[in-house]
């Protein structure tokens, strides 16, 4: 994790996955409201993003597509991130009607079962 004196480089959004990437991806998808969430990294803060969907590529790589107002107006646009990398973070984990396999629980933290 990085503290305030490392800068955070700016996400560089997924391409998404093609035929010749392989099998096809075990996708996962959450409701609109409740699910879990991502912190991303854009134009010097941090934004939240709810996960629609979580992508497990058959080559071990993760990705996520979040919803994310990336410049602090009131638009929002859908993006696919390969996770983990420095601009994300967890916002909210997974709770206990939304999977176990879903986002990893924070360091030190384990999601509250409801």
């Amino acid at each position: 994790m990085s503290d305030t004196s490392d800068p955070i480089p700016e996400l560089v959004p997924a391409r998404p996955w093609r035929r010749e990437d392989g099998p096809e991806p075990k996708v996962t998808t959450y409701p609109h409201l409740g699910g879990p969430a991502l912190a991303v990294w854009s134009h010097g803060a941090w934004r939240w993003a709810p996960v629609m969907a979580r992508q497990d590529w058959a080559d071990g790589r993760i990705f996520y597509q979040v919803s994310v107002n990336l410049d602090g107006t009131s638009s929002v646009t859908v993006r696919l991130y390969q996770w983990p990398q420095p601009g994300l973070r967890i916002a909210q984990p997974p709770t206990a009607h939304t999977s176990g396999d879903n986002l990893p629980a924070p360091p030190g933290r384990r999601p509250r079962p409801r």
